[in-house]
């Protein structure tokens, strides 16, 4: 659906027409309505994903023989936690367990995503590019603000 003039509601595909074809003019329905996250900003939240895990260079690490793959999603989750998007639960034993938040479509919406790509960036600063004084790598960490 998108919103025209006036307020109203209307299908974004004629081919939606139809289907709301049987729906009665003042009849009340209860519906949801949702914003869709921007495909473009997700892209951008993850090439910085990406800028951060190369930095980093997870070969320097215990992590050098997980694949490049698994290397990233843990990196990916890590970074996540510090930015404070996380779920904290415990064990059957009882030990703290702590979760990286989901990113994806059905579990954010757009607001909470910018604000998380906010943080992303502070933990990032702080913790991936504490250190750095690199002009060429700095120049490409601003690309992202």
């Amino acid at each position: 659906m998108m919103k025209v003039a006036g307020g109203t509601f209307v299908p974004l595909e004629e081919r939606d027409l139809p289907a709301l074809q049987g729906f009665k003019n003042g009849e009340i329905y209860p519906v949801e309505i949702k914003r869709m996250r921007n495909p473009a900003f997700h892209r951008k939240v993850f090439a910085f994903f990406n800028f951060c895990f190369e930095h980093w260079s997870a070969d320097k690490t215990e992590w050098k023989y997980f694949d490049e793959r698994k290397q990233f999603d843990t990196f990916r989750k890590h970074l996540t936690v510090l930015a404070g998007y996380k779920d904290v639960t415990y064990t059957i034993d009882g030990r703290l367990r702590v979760e990286a938040q989901s990113l994806s479509y059905g579990n954010m919406d757009q607001d909470e995503f910018e604000q998380c790509y906010s943080a992303l960036i502070n933990a990032a600063l702080k913790d991936v590019f504490g250190n750095t004084t690199d002009e060429n790598v700095i120049n490409r960490l601003y690309a992202f603000f």
